[in-house]
């Protein structure tokens, strides 16, 4: 049975476990894509823009390791979210 959760006055289904994954693997994507972003601009900032970067890099490490606890504990492979990502670039 599924839950049902209330969204903005608008009763919504739970995720499907399909979507779920799916989501998790998108935000791992977002997340190292942000850390090697602030990673290359780090590398060229100057003043207060030092501690800005430095500060992207360091929430974006600890929200990608969250997120690959997750996964593994979701059984995604790292191998798998490679794959994806690879794919994902081939076809762009």
């Amino acid at each position: 049975m599924d839950e049902k959760f209330v969204k903005e006055g608008k009763e919504v289904l739970d995720k499907t476990e399909e979507q779920s994954d799916s989501e998790l693997i998108i935000s791992i994507l977002k997340t190292k894509r942000e850390l090697d972003m602030a990673n290359g601009n780090f590398e060229f900032a100057e003043n207060e823009l030092i501690d800005y970067y430095a500060y992207q890099i360091k929430a974006n490490k600890s929200k990608l390791d969250y997120l690959m606890k997750k996964a593994k504990k979701q059984g995604i492979a790292l191998d798998m979210i490679n794959e994806i990502y690879f794919s994902k670039n081939e076809v762009v």
